[in-house]
């Protein structure tokens, strides 16, 4: 069976709920060694509005994982891990992927290896993440309001989430469109950003960067729509 990506976010209500998540963020419940499969992981906190975002979201956490095979991804998610971040949740959502195409580096590793074929008509899912370089920081946030902004009036794009590790320098987005034709349409005919491409490719904002792609087949909750 394919290596599979796991992708989770819980949204809190309350300050002793949103603070024992945030603390999460520094202690995650989960130990490589201690789950069967797993090959990566990151815990991930969440900006506000649908994409790069400078103001944090405290009500809502999550995390990436990559499994060596969908079949402990779904064991996974029967685990008592898994009920220390639903618990105490209002909403949650699981989501289960196969890569399509993943090039560059997170933390140094390639987590996501290739094991599905592309096609257009299905729903897919896309991860970009970047370490930004510091003294580059303050001109790539002026840049990234009108990026966000582009995202809005897709009626394809379902659920989109900026994610991190670190406030400012370790960004990353996650969307989810119910089909790939319109997310390519997107990615290759919205002028902002087609700009924004541009720009990163000028200026090297980035000391590290990765971009995947994935064709989502299970999902889970009640946070994100339900799509599959």
């Amino acid at each position: 069976m394919p290596q599979t990506t796991l992708i989770s976010f819980f949204k809190y209500t309350g300050f002793r709920n949103r603070w024992n998540a945030l603390g999460r963020m520094g202690r995650p419940p989960i130990v490589q060694k201690e789950v069967a499969g797993l090959s990566f992981f990151k815990p991930l906190g969440t900006g506000s509005g649908n994409g790069f975002s400078i103001k944090p979201d405290f009500s809502t956490y999550g995390f990436v994982a990559v499994f060596n095979t969908e079949e402990l991804a779904r064991a996974f998610l029967k685990t008592p891990v898994i009920q220390v971040y639903t618990k105490t949740a209002t909403a949650h959502s699981h989501v289960l992927m196969h890569t399509t195409k993943s090039h560059g580096q997170w933390s140094k590793q390639e987590p996501f290896k290739s094991s599905v074929k592309f096609e257009l008509s299905k729903p897919i899912a896309v991860i970009t993440r970047a370490t930004i370089r510091p003294k580059l920081a303050y001109k790539f946030w002026r840049n990234v309001p009108s990026v966000s902004k582009s995202m809005e009036g897709y009626d394809a794009l379902l659920f989109s989430k900026g994610i991190g590790e670190f406030p400012l320098l370790m960004q990353a987005t996650y969307s989810l469109w119910s089909n790939a034709k319109a997310m390519m349409n997107y990615a290759y005919q919205n002028p902002k950003h087609a700009e924004m491409v541009k720009k990163t490719r000028e200026l090297g904002w980035y000391s590290e960067e990765l971009f995947a792609r994935f064709h989502p087949f299970y999902q889970e909750g009640n946070l994100i729509p339900l799509f599959l």
